[in-house]
Formats: structure tokens, sequence, C-alpha cells
């Protein structure tokens, strides 16, 4: 079962917050919005497959993700309200259609049920090519990722998932670069989830465009939209009081 972190407590008539993290990340990213949320309600924040401490398969398809997230949500007891985040908000969006029942209300931030073409398989070479065994320090693995050419905002992202004292990733880069093509696809699947959907969006960004539209209504027939200004891709990191305020609005209303 998926590794996880938990806050709060459960409160009365208040589900509990199920937060999917994107790819490349872990529930810790997660921590400084889980517990702000986390004054109302239990939040609960895993890791997703081949992430963290979460187990290692062999696959990463969005059937298997949204699997793990359904045992999950069965073990701290359904129904709970999902959020997920790029990748992990395609892995909520399956399990929303595959175990509809498990859910009261889902949050998509910033992706669509749609493929993509853009790989992220560039981000795992400059992962591998980080000198692991003379590093005493993540600061040290950030250079070295700089002097790639990775942003800054990257870098401190990817330094969470390192074990410094482990010389390790906490990442299992070799199934996540094989299954990258279904990473960034999204699967052909079948019938609609009805209950409440929120797809929030960056304001800056252009992972859900309009032409999606059309294709989240048929799948998420009582979709609304809303946008975060001046925010990208990484809405949460750009505008974390903001996107909390608009997730705490649409959990509470």
């Amino acid at each position: 079962m998926l590794s996880f972190i938990e806050h709060g407590e459960n409160a009365p008539d208040t589900p509990p917050l199920v937060i999917a993290h994107g790819l490349y990340g872990s529930g810790r990213n997660w921590g400084v919005i889980a517990k702000r949320l986390a004054d109302t309600r239990r939040v609960i924040t895993p890791d997703m497959r081949n992430h963290g401490n979460s187990p290692r398969e062999t696959t990463q398809s969005y059937e298997d993700m949204a699997d793990d997230l359904a045992e999950l949500i069965e073990k701290i007891g359904a129904p709970v309200d999902l959020c997920g985040h790029s990748m992990g908000g395609k892995a909520a969006m399956v399990m929303a259609l595959q175990h509809p029942h498990l859910l009261r209300r889902l949050i998509v931030a910033d992706i669509a049920p749609v493929p993509y073409t853009h790989s992220q398989s560039h981000h795992i070479a400059a992962m591998r090519a980080v000198d692991l065994d003379t590093l005493t320090r993540r600061s040290e693995a950030a250079e070295q990722l700089a002097a790639q050419g990775v942003e800054p905002a990257l870098q401190s992202f990817f330094t969470q998932s390192l074990d410094v004292a482990g010389k390790r990733w906490r990442l299992n880069l070799d199934v996540l670069e094989a299954e990258m093509d279904k990473i960034i696809g999204f699967p052909d699947i079948t019938g609609s989830f009805d209950k409440p959907a929120l797809f929030l969006t960056g304001g800056d960004s252009n992972y859900v465009r309009p032409e999606d539209r059309e294709t989240i209504k048929r799948l998420f027939p009582a979709a609304r939209f809303a946008k975060l200004p001046n925010a990208g891709h990484w809405l949460h990191a750009d505008r974390p009081r903001a996107f909390e305020a608009a997730v705490r609005t649409y959990l509470d209303a």
C-alpha cells in the first residue's frame, strides 16, 4: 500500500482530503498546504508508487495508480475528497471514473484528461548525472543540476526527493523513464463521474486548453473551472495561499 503522511483529525460531517502529488514529487511536498487545510479536516498526502517511501513497482499506468489510491481510501474510510496535481491529477481522474463511490468531490490541479507531447525524460537524465557518491548536502546536488541547465525552482523540487545519506534518489527512475509514454498520455477510458469536480488551473499555464473542455465535460459533466492569476503549472507553489483558499472554498461550499 502507498506510504502516506496524515495531518489533522477526522471532523464530523467533513470527509478526509487526499492529495495526490505530481511526477517526481512526494507527499512531503504538500506539507505546508496540508497542515493549513488540516485545521478543519483530516488531510492525507500519499507518496505515489515509485516515489518517496511507497513501493517500487514495475508499472506507472494510471489504472494502477488509481487502484493504489482506491486501496488507500478504502483503508482510511470513504468517501473522501480527492485533489490531484499534474500526474496525480490524472491518477485522481481515473480513480474517480473507476471508483466513483469512494469520492465526494474531486479537484484537478492544472491537468486535463488528454495526452501530452512533452516528455519529462530529460529531467531523469539530469538526476542520473548527479554524482551521488560525492554529495554531503542537497545544495551540492542543486549545483550539479544547475550546471545541466535545470531551473532553480526544479532544482529545489527534485532535491526534496534526494536521500543524501543513502546516496540515492527516492524515485524509481528506471520505471518512470520506461513508462513515460503512459505518464504523459491518458488511458482510453469510458464512463463519467457525475459528482462535483473542480478543474483549477494556473492563469499563466497552457496545460488545460479551451479545446480540452469538451473532453472534460464529457467525462466530468458537473465540472466547474477556475483559474489562479499569476500562477503557472506549479500553481500550488507559485501561489500557495490562493491555492489553499480556492480548495477550502470549494470543499466547504
